[in-house]
């Protein structure tokens, strides 16, 4: 059977960049949780976004947990959450004993709507903060979002886990709100296998943010702990593979904007096929090259042709307020996100992938129709 195409998978530079900073850790003996590859890795991703600090840490959901624990969400609090995601933007809220409550996206940006969120907003006035997604590496309409959350003076948190290197109005997702994250789990854009930044213009808050990932250990002598910790730094290894992902960060969205319109030129004509919206304020990382069918053809039907081929391909995710373990909890909507995620297909946009490969795909997607 042929090399399987993967959906997104990690992608060292050909340059070798990564394994220079990695052999450094070994040369120095520093193969640790702290150390100069993760100093240098929060500046220099600090100054490609364009905030003033960052923290370097193990995963995405560490920063998205850290980032309401500065927020100083507790137990009881309510926190509006996109609905269209990955469980890992809210779980950090029941890590918190804290409430979330859904919001719908909208079909112009497949993101928050802004105006169910100012419903939420009416129904539930006394919210602690607001988790904002940019799904797909698509950005979310962050000028009417952040007006309505000024409006509430409440906090923003914006995951933008697969948008790095994505821009809203030529300034770069996660940098609009309070804090914003990164991950960089080995299907992202760029990866460190895992591991996560959490970005801010509050310089105190992300040192704050490193004293609790560093199990809160005070400065004394002895072993000290006068508040909750947590074991969330970056590893100085894993952050050596970051600095070199770094270097081809702006290579990788190129590839990964390529893919989308080959896909786009190749498939777009088909009958009720349409790929995700990409409006003319928003500059994406085009993570994974999104459609939705509403003809004849069926996701199932693209699914299964691909993987006889050894292809993978993905559905459009699963809404939190769909999810067994989160049902419970309240959805703002009219259900947008439901029908995205019935009809939505995430076709193979992985930046090793050839012109074979796009090809391949693309004949096989054809011949369904």
């Amino acid at each position: 059977m042929a090399d399987r195409i993967f959906l997104s998978s990690p992608h060292m530079s050909e340059e070798g960049y990564e394994q220079q900073y990695v052999q450094e850790a070994f040369d120095t003996n520093w193969i640790a949780p702290l150390g100069t590859n993760v100093n240098e890795f929060e500046k220099e991703l600090a100054e490609k976004v364009g905030t003033k600090a960052a923290a370097a840490l193990s995963s995405g959901t560490a920063a998205i947990h850290l980032a309401l624990k500065a927020a100083e969400v507790g137990e009881g609090d309510i926190v509006f959450c996109s609905t269209l995601t990955f469980s890992a933007t809210a779980n950090p809220i029941i890590y918190q004993n804290a409430t979330p409550v859904f919001i719908d996206c909208d079909e112009k940006t497949w993101n928050m709507d802004p105006i169910a969120l100012e419903e939420a907003f009416e129904k539930y006035p006394e919210v602690k903060a607001v988790i904002v997604v940019h799904l797909y590496g698509l950005s979310a309409d962050m000028d009417k979002i952040m007006e309505i959350c000024k409006k509430y003076n409440v906090t923003v948190i914006e995951d933008a886990a697969e948008s790095l290197g994505g821009y809203y109005k030529g300034q770069h997702t996660g940098t609009f709100g309070d804090y914003g994250i990164y991950s960089f789990n080995g299907n992202k854009i760029i990866t460190t296998s895992g591991g996560g930044m959490l970005v801010s213009n509050n310089e105190e808050e992300i040192a704050r943010a490193r004293f609790w990932a560093t199990q809160s250990r005070d400065q004394a002598r002895h072993y000290q702990h006068s508040e909750l910790g947590f074991n969330y730094r970056m590893s100085n290894v894993v952050a050596g593979i970051g600095r070199g992902q770094l270097k081809v960060l702006d290579k990788r969205v190129q590839k990964k904007k390529y893919i989308y319109e080959y896909y786009k030129k190749e498939l777009g004509h088909l009958e009720g096929l349409s790929f995700m919206p990409v409006n003319d304020w928003d500059q994406p990382n085009y993570w994974l090259s999104s459609l939705t069918l509403s003809g004849a053809v069926k996701p199932i039907d693209i699914f299964n042709a691909l993987e006889a081929e050894n292809i993978e391909s993905r559905p459009i995710w699963k809404p939190m307020h769909m999810q067994p373990f989160f049902e419970e909890f309240d959805f703002i909507g009219e259900g947008v996100s439901e029908k995205l995620f019935e009809k939505g297909v995430c076709l193979p946009s992985d930046t090793k992938m050839t012109e074979y490969d796009l090809t391949k795909v693309t004949t096989i997607v054809k011949e369904l129709w």
